[in-house]
């Protein structure tokens, strides 16, 4: 005679052992994530400003024409904000200057944000050339207060 597998004539156990292990799994990953989250913040966070900054060194005639024309030096702008973005960036990337470049690329982002308001008010010379259109011009504006949040996690972290 054949013996039934144990899940087979206990459903109810093998049911409560499947719930007990993802409970368990959960909570393994909701103690992971909330080491992680920060690291994985600060490792991110860093480069992609570096890239960003290096951005304004490839294609500056792509930032200077998203400047508010009354501002004087286009070109040098868009250098200076490209070399605090690439500055805040690398500090980020290491403890020492960690929570220094994250003030120092919350100020950048806050030098920029004209930048964004003049994208905003002037939606029919930006949308077709940004992807998403005048909503992300729109959706730019509440993202850097996001970028701000994010940098200073990241600032924060380890």
């Amino acid at each position: 005679m054949l013996q039934p597998r144990i899940g087979q004539a206990f459903p109810t156990l093998r049911r409560v052992s499947v719930s007990v292990a993802l409970w368990a799994d959960a909570l393994f990953m909701r103690g992971c994530l909330r080491v992680m989250i920060p690291v994985m913040l600060r490792r991110v966070a860093g480069p992609l400003f570096v890239v960003a900054g290096v951005m304004h060194f490839v294609a500056p005639r792509t930032y200077m024409e998203m400047m508010p024309r009354g501002l004087p030096a286009h070109r040098e702008l868009v250098y200076a904000s490209g070399a605090a973005e690439i500055a805040g960036g690398v500090g980020l990337m290491h403890a020492g200057t960690r929570r220094w470049a994250g003030w120092w690329l919350i100020a950048t982002l806050i030098a920029v944000f004209p930048a964004n308001v003049n994208m905003a008010l002037n939606r029919d010379r930006f949308a077709p050339h940004v992807p998403g259109g005048e909503r992300a011009l729109i959706a730019r504006l509440p993202l850097q207060l996001v970028l701000m949040a994010w940098v200073r996690a990241a600032a924060r972290a380890g």
